[in-house]
């Protein structure tokens, strides 16, 4: 590509083009991720994230869940630029596509604009940058769900309700975390209804107001926290090709059967190895890890209360 007056993003576009009508990369193949591209034509992460980027405005390639950009089926509506008119709407539902697929850090003005079929600036007659963008998309997606109750419920029915939707929507969309930091949270009229809804349902326990909105946020820190990892595995399997298991099976298991392991990690040792308690190894299953921790929290609030309200005398409100 030396010697090309074009932009360095247009060649590596116009390359991969090329490949993809050759059919060296077909219709329903991933085509190369923006750091594969960067290495192969040696340049920066953001040159590759353009290239892609023309590729999509071009509907030569599509994103899917948890596939990734691969190539557009040959008779995909997504070949052409879309000419239906931009909303609102539209671009958060491409938005949260990107995020979903490729993660939070691949959304951008130019991507999603991009995914509509658009020039970036079209973008900022529905929003002001990239800022509004991620706080409007995250509340989209929680407004998908109604976060319906039943009032005269008990009240650990309803904090285990509202607690699994939320779970099902942060494991559906597990950027939704990076979105709302504890010491900094958006003001999101859809995750204040979760909210406000799981403060009522911890009313009834006769907490101390300061206590109780303290347990209301770390049960939704539980949740966030723990599906934030499986964005960081989608992010480290695409880098790395290799799965979680694979990696923890290649930086630990070699270790079980050493003497002077054993003898430092006692405790992990009666745990893993070849006669070890866990000899078949430990499958790390983030629906039963959100489910323990969860109603062990909840466990730990009905103690409390029913503590609290037997010392009267120690209450401070």
């Amino acid at each position: 590509m030396a010697g090309s007056t074009e932009p360095t993003y247009v060649r590596i576009a116009a390359e991969l083009t090329r490949r993809i009508d050759a059919t060296e990369i077909a219709p329903g193949d991933k085509v190369p991720s923006t750091r594969q591209l960067a290495q192969e034509f040696g340049v920066a992460l953001a040159t590759a994230t353009k290239a892609l980027d023309v590729l999509r405005a071009d509907g030569l390639v599509i994103t899917r869940p948890r596939s990734g950009t691969v190539v557009a089926p040959r008779d995909d509506a997504s070949r052409t630029p879309t000419t239906k008119a931009l909303t609102r709407q539209h671009i958060l539902v491409e938005a949260v596509g990107i995020a979903d697929a490729e993660g939070l850090d691949a959304v951008s003005m130019r991507a999603v604009a991009g995914r509509c079929g658009v020039a970036p600036m079209s973008l900022y007659r529905f929003v002001e940058g990239k800022d509004e963008l991620v706080a409007a998309m995250a509340d989209a997606v929680y407004a998908a769900s109604p976060f319906t109750l039943d009032p005269d419920a008990p009240w650990r029915e309803r904090a285990e309700s509202l607690g699994r939707e939320l779970w099902r929507l942060h494991r559906n969309h597990p950027w939704l975390g990076r979105t709302q930091p504890l010491t900094r949270p958006m003001m999101l009229p859809n995750l204040l209804r979760f909210g406000d809804r799981l403060l009522g349902a911890l009313e009834g326990l006769g907490l101390p107001p300061k206590t109780q909105f303290d347990m209301h946020v770390l049960l939704y820190n539980h949740v966030a926290a723990l599906a934030a990892n499986i964005e960081r595995e989608d992010e480290a399997m695409s880098q790395t090709g290799v799965s979680a298991d694979e990696w923890t099976d290649r930086q630990y298991v070699p270790h079980f059967s050493d003497d002077a392991f054993r003898t430092r990690f006692p405790h992990v040792a009666r745990l893993f190895g070849p006669t070890a308690l866990l000899a078949d190894g430990y499958d790390m299953d983030l629906d039963e890890l959100f489910e323990l921790g969860y109603g062990l929290l909840l466990d730990g609030i009905e103690a409390y209360a029913r503590r609290h309200r037997e010392r009267p005398a120690d209450r401070v409100d």
